[in-house]
């Protein structure tokens, strides 16, 4: 597997991982509280423990959320590594549509100026 194939699929799973908006409401409760336990997440949320750990298990496959067993628990924690790359691969998509899209307001205004001159 080529590394520009592992990271298309590393998005992929973040993107499918945001898709739900539950997911993302998880995200920002870790994001804002740090680490947490599933039982204080579920608190917080409209939806059962056991939902919320399925949840979990999501953002964790797409690499977007750590567990650390502690004791009997299992405390979950934001990994940014994953929300970087996705970030990142945004951004150069943002840069190469602008790119393109300037370049056809260069061609509009060429033309334009021809059509006067």
């Amino acid at each position: 597997m080529t590394e520009e194939r592992g990271e298309t699929e590393e998005v992929d799973g973040v993107l499918a991982a945001l898709a739900d908006p539950t997911r993302r409401h998880l995200l920002d409760l870790l994001a804002a509280r740090g680490e947490i336990t599933a039982t204080r997440l579920a608190e917080e949320l409209p939806v059962s423990r056991q939902a919320v750990v399925k949840h979990l298990a999501v953002l964790d496959a797409a690499g977007l959320v750590t567990g650390r067993r502690v004791g009997r628990e299992v405390r979950y924690a934001v990994r940014p590594a994953a929300l970087n790359a996705t970030a990142q691969w945004m951004s150069a998509l943002a840069a190469d549509w602008d790119r393109r899209l300037a370049h056809v307001k260069h061609v509009a205004e060429a033309a334009e100026r021809a059509a006067r001159g």
